[in-house]
């Protein structure tokens, strides 16, 4: 490992200009787990109490949506820039399915292959906020809608025949396994199997997996795991860190059994790739308050953005930090970042790197 400075020497603002201006020839599709995030805006100064309850009525002032989970990473290709773009998973047919489709077709996302089954609920993340405080703080508890029943077959047939016909057009796939729940979203156990043969069929295609539960059933596509992943540490507690030599063998390990490359992320330290050989690529340091939600979704949607457009897995690691570096500032929002914020962002990690 140290290979850091090699990176640093080889990655001048004319490479990531030349990866940018190809972005917009990039074809993706992202398969899984698309969620509504519906954040319901609360004002505490206009809140009433129930004259039939006697509990207290927070009054909702605003009400914005947007597409989370996997529309989180199509909402960062889109901002980055990306080509043609596809959804590949269901909806609910219900109203916040329709706010789903609303927002994806904002962002030029097709949702042809989005199937709408009547017996399944949208995804949904509602997030009540108090518009008094834009922090972390000023978020109440979440109210989540999922499905707790297994997708029918006939569903997952459907999304694989999504993926089928779309497959020779496609330079990239992103699999985003959002649904803890075994074989109750998008990303079941004959749909991980089929990617992985999908892959070996498709072997110019970039099939790039990440999963909050499941990231090491994954075959033949690269995979994204935290550092806890890697290692099979479950439940880690607050501001834990993976030892580096720890983690390297691990990565090492998993890498064999993966059959593909791996792209670790370690929050604040960056991440540590291995294609087969192991690089670590530090973070962009910020300062100020930071809201790290969405912050995985973007960096996947940088790297892979950026290893479609031809750079190497450290590269593409790269694009992936500096983009999450953005995203991360906005807070009370899941943020996007924009190409023209990238090279300042760039200059600022050389600069860090050579102890500016």
């Amino acid at each position: 490992m140290g290979l850091e400075m090699e990176i640093l020497k080889k990655f001048p603002s004319d490479r990531l200009a030349e990866l940018i201006e190809r972005f917009a020839k990039i074809r993706i599709a992202v398969l899984g787990d698309f969620f509504l995030d519906k954040y319901l805006e609360v004002d505490p100064r206009l809140a009433e109490r129930s004259l039939e309850t006697g509990k207290i009525a927070h009054q909702v002032v605003r009400v914005r949506h947007s597409p989370g989970a996997a529309g989180t990473i199509v909402s960062n290709l889109a901002a980055l820039g990306a080509g043609a773009l596809h959804a590949i998973g269901f909806t609910g047919d219900d109203g916040e399915g329709y706010e789903l489709r609303q927002g994806l077709t904002a962002l030029r996302c097709s949702t042809e292959h989005l199937i709408c089954a009547p017996d399944r609920k949208t995804p949904t993340y509602l997030k009540p906020r108090d518009i008094t405080d834009p922090s972390l703080a000023g978020e109440h508890n979440r109210y989540d809608t999922k499905n707790r029943t297994p997708t029918p077959d006939w569903l997952q047939q459907r999304f694989l025949a999504g993926l089928d016909t779309l497959l020779p057009e496609l330079d990239a796939v992103i699999v985003q396994d959002q649904v803890e729940e075994e074989d109750c979203g998008v990303v079941t156990g004959r749909v991980v199997l089929a990617l992985a043969e999908r892959a070996r069929q498709y072997p110019n295609v970039i099939f790039w997996a990440d999963s909050r539960r499941r990231i090491r059933r994954f075959r033949c596509v690269i995979i994204k795991p935290n550092q806890f992943e890697a290692v099979g540490w479950e439940a880690a507690p607050p501001d834990a860190q993976v030892p580096l030599e720890q983690l390297a063998e691990a990565v090492g390990q998993l890498r064999q059994e993966i059959g593909a490359a791996i792209c670790t992320t370690c929050g604040s330290r960056g991440m540590l790739v291995s294609d087969p050989e192991l690089t670590w690529v530090p973070a962009v340091r910020v300062e100020g308050p930071i809201d790290p939600t969405g912050a995985g979704d973007s960096a996947t949607a940088g790297a892979v953005l950026a290893l479609a457009a031809g750079a190497s897995l450290p590269e593409a690691a790269l694009v992936g930090n500096l983009v999450a570096s953005i995203t991360i500032q906005q807070l009370a929002t899941t943020g996007v970042a924009q190409p023209d914020q990238l090279p300042p962002r760039l200059a600022l990690w050389q600069s860090q790197q050579s102890g500016g």
